[in-house]
């Protein structure tokens, strides 16, 4: 009896824990809705970084492990060498900060970003004063 009621309480504890995570993972995914799809630097052309066809986008082979481009899907971020989870989503001003745990073959980190996305476009600042930014051009949703 002391065992199904110890289970249940923990069963009941995770339960809440998960819901309790909940909105943050909504918060994000909200937030992330402009970003969502393949991006490459202004002046590049898409099919130059990225493969025709298939079911999802993908990076061309080979790959080309310095094409300035990256792949949002969902909450994940995907570059030509590295892939991250995006925790978070803050505004800062009028930019948003994102918050990524990446990996890739050799280490992980944690990477701050400051972008301001733009009617199918998106600018990427390297610190707060930077005041030019450099652009990003949607190539799929």
């Amino acid at each position: 009896m002391r065992t199904a009621r110890v289970t249940g309480a923990a069963v009941l504890g995770l339960g809440l824990a998960i819901l309790a995570r909940t909105p943050d993972a909504w918060a994000v995914q909200a937030s992330l809705s402009d970003y969502q799809g393949a991006w490459v630097l202004d002046g590049r052309d898409c099919a130059d970084v990225y493969a025709a066809g298939g079911k999802a986008t993908a990076f061309k082979k080979p790959l080309d492990i310095f094409a300035p481009a990256f792949i949002v899907s969902g909450s994940r971020l995907r570059t030509p060498m590295a892939s991250c989870q995006i925790r978070s989503v803050r505004p800062t001003g009028d930019r948003q900060l994102l918050l990524l745990d990446c990996a890739n073959a050799v280490a992980g980190t944690e990477v701050r970003i400051l972008m301001a996305p733009a009617s199918g476009a998106l600018k990427r600042y390297y610190n707060d004063q930077d005041t030019i930014g450099v652009g990003y051009q949607r190539c799929s949703r």
